[in-house]
């Protein structure tokens, strides 16, 4: 571990707010303790940041943003892709970082990594690529045509369970954007946050750039409150919980400000009668297992044809015990403990609700007698209407429930508030193409024969319903980080009105 922060530059205590390449020495701030949930033990602490430190931040990225706004979209792009080579240098030790503070296996973190180095190359594209519309205008001797212009600071609010990959999604786009960032990591994983931020100041040191990218640490929500509500903060991208969410929306909504809502997922795999179990077992137990079951995209919910529920449940048990837990720096480990305390009793407690409500435990859920906070990988028979079916349990719980017709499954599959990520195993074109349609999944992300997890960053991310609506990553995503300009130009000499209006004087 020791030799983790020392590659990345960490020390006992770090100073947790910065303005670029510029510390703030904190002194007497509170510490936050970073917590390694593999056997509870401290792993290194990150100074909070006061509030006039945060006031410090604020002023400096307005004025960084007046900068910044003016350098060209391909330079900002450059200085992306040299972040991207940063991260490609510090990939292991980085990766292994995030593996200590989550508790996911060294292979996610090093693959959370990679994301980031993808977003950057994907990012460095988009620099050149922020294109307008021209538009035929009604007036003759007039040119109409829109531009994308930067938002200002866009302050972004990450989840422990991708502590820097998320986080990346919004900067880098929000970067050759022309956009500042600010950044408030979670407290479960502030030395990532810390880490990132040396990352990229050593990516930029000679450059000669305005700051760009900034960085807040807060231990409890009163900073984190005083984010969301400043007017000053152009647009809000929030990664979370549906509960939270929601508070953050109307708080940024009531100030008029913008916001991006990344919420939960309560995700389900449609399995019907033509389905090849050989892609589909393993599909459904990277997705509930992977990251012990804490990912907004992981599989809660599969949804199998009544012809095949006892055959596949035999197949996820026998998987499930092939599973195995332990270390997850360890090489052969394939799951690893929960982020804490409270997240492996709410799973445990699960697994209760789920027996009082008449359903049966396949097997796991126990917790497992070794320091950290292990616990095995449950399987369920339960009702997709019950009360615990319908509440996400951010941990490694899988419902199985059969259906009889397609248009049942679909009726499940949407039957939940969430609306992220789901997926259908088929060999039947017409019940892939169906489960596709308009009629189909009402999630964002809906795939055929591959899971709910591993999202490419090509395509734009996000889901409806109490998912918040949000896009990031891909696709046209980049347009959340900029304002429209529609713009008309009358190069001619004489001023007609639009809709044929005379107004002579």
């Amino acid at each position: 571990m020791k030799d983790i922060l020392e590659q990345l530059g960490l020390s006992a205590v770090n100073e947790g707010t910065w303005l670029g390449a510029t510390s703030l020495a904190g002194d007497g701030a509170p510490l936050i303790d970073s917590i390694n949930p593999t056997d509870n033990g401290p792993i290194a602490s990150v100074r909070q940041s006061t509030p006039e430190e945060y006031e410090r931040v604020v002023a400096a990225a307005q004025a960084s943003f007046r900068a910044w706004r003016s350098i060209p979209g391909p330079v900002r792009g450059e200085a992306v892709r040299r972040i991207g080579e940063a991260l490609r240098r510090y990939k292991d030790p980085l990766g292994s970082l995030v593996t200590l503070e989550t508790g996911k296996i060294k292979a996610e973190g090093d693959g959370e990594v990679q994301e980031m180095i993808d977003i950057c190359d994907f990012a460095v594209g988009q620099s050149r690529m922020m294109y307008g519309r021209t538009m035929h205008s009604e007036r003759p001797q007039h040119r109409m045509y829109e531009q994308w212009h930067p938002l200002g600071i866009v302050g972004t609010i990450s989840a422990f369970n991708f502590p820097v990959a998320v986080y990346s999604w919004n900067a880098c786009i929000a970067a050759v954007c022309g956009n500042v960032n600010i950044w408030k990591p979670s407290p479960k994983t502030p030395l990532c946050g810390v880490a990132v931020q040396k990352i990229v100041n050593e990516a930029l040191a000679d450059m000669d750039l305005p700051p760009v990218f900034f960085l807040i640490n807060d231990g409890s929500n009163e900073l984190a409150q005083t984010f969301v509500d400043d007017e000053r903060v152009d647009l809000i991208s929030f990664t979370g919980s549906c509960a939270v969410g929601r508070k953050v929306g109307e708080r940024v909504a009531a100030r008029m400000g913008k916001f991006l809502l990344e919420l939960g997922g309560n995700n389900a795999i449609v399995v019907d009668e033509h389905a090849n179990l050989d892609l589909a077992v393993p599909s459904i137990v990277f997705g509930a297992v992977g990251t012990a079951g804490q990912r907004c995209t992981s599989t809660r919910r599969v949804i199998v044809h009544r012809s095949r529920l006892e055959e596949l449940g035999e197949a996820l048990v026998n998987a499930y015990g092939q599973v195995r837990i332990g270390d997850p720096l360890d090489p052969d480990t394939l799951m690893g403990p929960v982020i804490d305390e409270a997240s492996l009793q709410r799973t445990l407690s699960a697994c209760d609700a789920v027996r009082a409500s008449g359903g049966e435990i396949l097997c796991g859920g126990e917790r497992i007698d070794r320091e950290g906070n292990f616990v095995t990988p449950a399987i369920a028979i339960a009702d997709n209407d019950s009360e615990i079916v319908q509440t996400e349990t951010f941990g490694p719980i899988l419902y199985l429930m059969p259906f009889d017709t397609l248009d049942d499954a679909i009726a499940m599959q949407n039957g939940v508030v969430q609306g992220l990520s789901s997926a259908i195993f088929t060999d039947n074109v017409q019940n892939a193409e169906y489960f596709l349609s308009a009629g189909g999944s009402d999630c964002g992300i809906a795939n055929v024969d591959i899971g709910t997890s591993g999202a490419e960053i090509g395509g734009a991310f996000g889901g409806e319903k109490e998912t918040g609506g949000g896009r990031e990553a891909g696709s046209d995503a980049w347009k959340a980080y900029m304002r429209r300009q529609t713009n008309t130009i009358n190069w001619g000499k004489d001023l007609p009105l639009a809709q044929g209006i005379n107004f002579d004087l």
